[in-house]
């Protein structure tokens, strides 16, 4: 009986050493024991992110493929609205955010920022037809789209509260909706990024033109939690990113994707907005 109840107590620590073990992982060891990093993101910003002909593809994929085998991990893909991938970031639903996403003070004090992978400096795209908007200012008093809970709706507002009269500003789930809208005539104008805007134009030049920006310089990267189990990952994954901007690779992907490359600095430590 005596052996029997040293069995079991042996057992029991046995289990609770593995549970404290595994507890014990950051989040960069327990990624690189399964194998994956689960990466949540939107599929409706491109050329960062989009569906071509069914082909989950964009600057995202190629930047992230490449991070994956500096970490030695398969990449898996969690796709939903943007509103929902930073809330699900602190769900745990998935480990990084390709996004990417503005780097802002109100973001920083809550996410940890990659060294910034292009600019995201805000303009307009306009309809090519419309002949009476030919800088930003002359949005006034005008409907102008721009994505829902986006840094660049929000810098839409604040430049339009300058105007008068103020434009209409119009919020949408996705930015492919609100280039929609702006082919049918529904509105004028959709402020976002100007990496994301050219991209569009540049597909349907008859369609779209591009107004030059009116936004503070500012910079993407890819958000994680900004807490001590994933500081190492955060760190890892920094790292891979510099190694891909000083042997020219991040350059050769943003050549790809947006036909031109951008000066960006290796951190940003005190964003404009």
């Amino acid at each position: 009986m005596r052996n029997k109840v040293i069995s079991a107590l042996a057992g029991a620590a046995l289990l609770l050493g593995g549970a404290a073990a595994a507890q014990a992982q950051d989040a960069l060891a327990r990624i690189k024991e399964a194998g994956v990093m689960k990466v949540g993101t939107e599929t409706a910003f491109a050329p960062f992110d989009y569906i071509d002909a069914g082909d989950h593809v964009g600057l995202n994929m190629d930047v992230f493929a490449a991070i994956g085998e500096e970490l030695g991990v398969k990449i898996e893909w969690i796709t939903l609205d943007w509103a929902g991938v930073l809330p699900g970031l602190e769900a745990g639903q998935f480990d990084m955010v390709a996004g990417p996403a503005t780097i802002t003070k109100a973001r920083m004090e809550r996410y940890r920022f990659t060294p910034p992978i292009a600019e995201a400096t805000v303009a307009l795209l306009k309809s090519t037809k419309d002949e009476s908007i030919t800088k930003p200012e002359d949005i006034a008093g005008k409907v102008i789209g721009s994505g829902h809970a986006t840094a660049q709706l929000a810098q839409l507002e604040e430049f339009g509260a300058t105007l008068d009269p103020k434009p209409e500003t119009k919020d949408y789930v996705s930015f492919n909706e609100a280039y929609a809208d702006l082919a049918a005539g529904r509105i004028a104008g959709v402020a976002n990024s100007l990496p994301n805007i050219a991209f569009v134009a540049s597909q349907r030049p008859e369609v779209f033109s591009v107004v030059a920006p009116f936004g503070t310089k500012t910079y993407f990267g890819f958000p994680g939690l900004k807490d001590e189990d994933h500081a190492s990952l955060m760190d890892a994954i920094d790292a891979a990113i510099l190694k891909m901007k000083a042997d020219g690779r991040l350059g050769e992907m943003q050549q790809k994707w947006f036909g031109q490359t951008f000066e960006t600095p290796d951190a940003v430590t005190e964003p404009n907005i």
